[in-house]
């Protein structure tokens, strides 16, 4: 390994040459507190930019070995950190001038969810963080006095302020770990409880618009019905309250723009924690939880869809089925086939995105044609079976057909946002 005055003496012997000539920069420095890795040098200014890390050892950045020792903690740590360099870099990209991608300072974007991302990973030893740098030049001339500014100022200041904890807000950071935790204690909850799903009171399920995926300002909050609240105690958060879904078979009704999807697409992106402020920080899904939707033409390879669709009029073998271009309601069966080969525990189906003919066929389309012409065996047919036989739950939203009220267990109507349980009264109706 090389000295940062190393990489000094470089950088200056190659300014002013060609671009290229950066290449040799690539190796690893020790800058003291961290040290800096070169992996990749970009071809050009206008190319994509050079591809660094840094390596900071615990003892120099100082966490709490509770941060990080336990895996939510340590993913949500990661995370944590992740944000926070982008947040420092942001203050600093684009100030080395030159032309094309000169001065870029780039770390992975993070949405709202928290992943473990290879942009920082936490080992036993230290700290791993990968970024992207836009080496300076003017032209295809290298400008080594302005990427000396980026790796001596910028960076330094950046990777300081980013993962030596005297120097972070250790509420934030001790709020992130916590929040996780809590997180994956409602996991284990549902676990242990036979639950599929867990909504917590207050929470904000509408999103700021199709291409944004951050909270709806003003929007109604969430309010459990109170045959389904439920309330835990969490280990940092305390108590709290919210609707608890039971595995089965539940039916999310309502009229349009009501908010079915919204709820459906909150429990969709359950299977992930979120950050703080997300509105959906305790919106906790089974983490096997399969969105299933029609996909046309698609590609199915040897999937056994035979419990859905079989004698075909080709007369073509639906136990080992493949082809190139699937119908709707064929990729729909393939996907609950390949759920369930998968180890899911839940469905989630919105009517809105799903094969009509795969999902309900009513009785009069039945009498008009008769079973032995029609190969699909609808979905609704098989829900049942698909919970008793196999332990596969489903949350359907619904809200053309009620075929689907006589196999739910469980029937919610959205009225406004708000979730109302109307499973007595639709159960009289159906027996009358």
């Amino acid at each position: 390994m090389k000295s940062s005055n190393e990489l000094r003496t470089l950088l200056r012997s190659v300014d002013h040459k060609s671009y290229p000539a950066y290449k040799s920069l690539a190796g690893a420095y020790d800058f003291g507190n961290f040290v800096l890795s070169i992996d990749h040098v970009q071809g050009d200014p206008f190319a994509s930019p050079s591809s660094l890390h840094v390596e900071i050892l615990h003892r120099s950045a100082g966490f709490p070995l509770s941060c990080y020792e336990h895996g939510p903690a340590r993913i949500a740590l990661q995370d944590h950190l992740t944000r926070r360099l982008a947040e420092q870099f942001e203050d600093f990209n684009f100030k080395a001038k030159g032309s094309g991608k000169s001065g870029l300072l780039s770390v992975t974007r993070c949405g709202q969810e928290v992943l473990e991302r290879s942009a920082c990973q936490i080992t036993p030893q230290k700290i791993i963080a990968r970024f992207h740098v836009g080496f300076p030049a003017f032209g295809r001339t290298i400008n080594a006095g302005e990427l000396e500014k980026i790796l001596f100022d910028f960076l330094p200041r950046c990777v300081e302020n980013s993962f030596f904890y005297k120097k972070l807000d250790s509420r934030k950071v001790e709020q992130a770990v916590f929040l996780s935790e809590d997180q994956n204690y409602i996991r284990g909850y549902l676990r242990d409880h036979n639950l599929v799903a867990f909504v917590a009171n207050g929470s904000v399920l509408p999103r700021k618009s199709g291409v944004s995926d951050l909270p709806m300002k003003g929007s109604i909050p969430f309010v459990s019905p109170s045959s389904m609240e439920t309330t835990l105690d969490l280990p940092h958060g305390g108590a709290i309250k919210g609707m608890a879904v039971r595995q089965g078979i539940t039916l999310i009704v309502g009229g349009g723009y009501h908010g079915k999807s919204t709820l459906l697409e909150a429990l969709q992106m359950g299977v992930y924690n979120h950050i703080s402020g997300d509105g959906r920080e305790y919106v906790i899904t089974d983490d096997t939880a399969l969105k299933l939707r029609a996909e046309d033409g698609r590609s199915i390879r040897q999937v056994d869809i035979s419990l859905f669709i079989k004698d075909l009029p080709n007369k073509k073998d639906t136990r080992c089925f493949s082809t190139e271009d699937a119908s709707g309601s064929t990729s729909q069966a393939a996907g609950v086939m390949e759920g369930g080969e998968s180890g899911s525990r839940l469905f989630l189906i919105d009517e809105d995105t799903s094969a009509t003919n795969f999902m309900v066929r009513d009785e009069f389309m039945q009498q008009v044609i008769s079973r032995e012409k029609e190969p699909i065996t609808p979905f609704l047919e098989r829900a049942r079976d698909l919970y008793e036989k196999a332990r596969v739950s489903t949350i359907l939203v619904a809200g053309s057909s009620g075929a689907f009220f006589h196999v739910a267990d469980s029937i919610l109507q959205m009225d406004s946002y708000r979730p109302v349980d109307i499973t007595a009264r639709v159960k009289e109706l159906c027996r009358e």
